[in-house]
């Protein structure tokens, strides 16, 4: 895996000098989401939304005992605290997976569509190009149909890394949503195999890279710029949440540009089917909800939490909840104060502030009227939602391409053996019957 050193370098000097002043600390706090450059994580430096889902520093809650909608949990909203000593860092965050531990409800729960279980012929029809993405137990490679010649990106994941970490519930669990969902803002799963050494996911290849890289670069984004893409992700949201599914990792690194400049939400890794409400601790920890940090449990109001801190740091330049380490994150959103620039536009303060209520019962978009209360405010004025569905509005920003299969917004990466993975044991392979 290629050193987060150099994706840090490369974002800073993608920074021009209009770049909004952050706060002491904030920069480099912002780069840390990208990864810490340790061998155990499964960041993709440098593409972070192709990644082979697994844990990485800037993400918490990678545990294989993710349950289900925790019904039968004891006990309420009382547990917890933002200041818990016992919570440092990354570590204990899963404090109470439901009774039995390792739940299979989201992939129980779903009708995946079984026409995109591939067989191997399809393998064979692809002409593998070059990575571009990493983790630790995969890679996402560019691939070219032979006979079509359209280009796609194929998730490989070696079978025996996914269970040595633990994964195989979010691998699972991934592919069973992205094969039940269909939307214009979600990446499109096209089919899905394995053989007897990786799990195989191909997906539409969305060339124009992250908009977190955009976001870098520009430093800030204007309200009109803003306010396209929160709409984007709002529908996504609402169609997500229409089929009971939390998103959990909404940051401006899972939303990919396609050709024309309309957002991808890609990395469904810690997505799930809560039908109530779930306890797992994860996500990004500037984009946390209060209620994940306290353990109240949680359940779509995260989704609606997680666009209030993306449209704060898409309009400021940085999220309105940061620190050295990922402890005193926490402590800052429970506590939820939040410094507010002089110079922010009063209605999308207003917006923001009500995307952030601590109390969930009185967050906007998770009340009587739902995700409508959002697409009511005065920020989102003259919108029309039914353009936004349908792709008509004008995008902000058009990727550079030179053709199709463009990878220059993407790292490049070295094409070291990995097809030489050690094939898994009969075992090994029960556990992935259903893939």
């Amino acid at each position: 895996m290629a050193s987060a050193k150099v994706s840090r370098t490369r974002i800073k000097s993608a920074a021009k000098k209009d770049t909004p002043a952050m706060p002491m600390g904030q920069e480099s706090d912002i780069e840390q989401r990208r990864g810490d450059g340790g061998g155990s994580d499964g960041k993709l430096t440098g593409s972070d939304s192709y990644r082979t889902t697994g844990c990485d520093s800037s993400r918490v809650g990678c545990d294989n005992n993710d349950s289900g909608s925790d019904n039968s949990r004891n006990g309420s909203d009382n547990s917890g605290s933002g200041s818990d000593n016992s919570r440092s860092g990354i570590e204990n965050h899963h404090r109470g997976s439901g009774k039995n531990g390792s739940d299979r409800s989201t992939h129980n729960s779903l009708a995946p569509d079984k026409s995109k279980c591939a067989n191997s012929s399809k393998i064979e029809a692809l002409d593998i190009l070059k990575t571009i993405g990493t983790g630790t137990f995969g890679r996402v490679v560019l691939v070219r149909h032979k006979d079509t010649r359209e280009y796609n990106a194929l998730k490989v994941m070696a079978i025996t890394q996914v269970i040595k970490l633990k994964q195989e519930i979010h691998i699972m669990s991934e592919k069973t949503i992205l094969s039940t969902i269909s939307h214009p803002f979600i990446v499109n799963l096209l089919w899905y195999h394995k053989d007897e050494t990786f799990l195989y996911m191909l997906m539409e290849y969305v060339p124009g890279g992250e908009l977190f890289s955009y976001l870098r670069s520009q430093g800030k984004f204007s309200a009109p710029t803003s306010s396209f893409y929160a709409s984007e992700i709002l529908v996504a949201l609402e169609y997500l949440h229409s089929h009971d599914i939390v998103y959990r990792d909404l940051k401006p690194e899972n939303l990919l540009l396609d050709r024309e400049g309309h957002l991808k939400i890609t990395d469904f890794g810690f997505a799930k089917v809560v039908k109530d409400r779930t306890w797992t601790l994860c996500g990004t920890p500037e984009y946390l909800a209060p209620e994940i940090i306290l353990s109240k449990g949680h359940n779509k109001a995260v989704d609606w939490w997680s666009l209030g801190i993306l449209i704060f740091e898409m309009l400021v330049g940085y999220p309105p909840f940061y620190a050295d380490n990922p402890l005193n994150i926490y402590e800052k959103i429970v506590a939820g104060k939040i410094v507010w620039p002089k110079n922010i536009d009063l209605v999308a303060k207003d917006l923001i502030k009500k995307l952030l209520v601590l109390d969930r019962t009185r967050r906007l978009g998770n009340m009587k009227n739902g995700a409508d209360d959002i697409k009511k405010h005065k920020w989102f004025k003259g919108q029309d939602w039914k353009d936004v569905t349908g792709r008509k509005l004008k995008p902000p920003i058009v990727p550079e391409l030179a053709y199709d299969g463009d990878t220059t917004n993407f790292e490049s990466y070295d094409e070291d053996n990995w097809r030489t993975a050690l094939p898994a044991t009969a075992e090994q392979l029960k556990r992935f019957e259903d893939f």
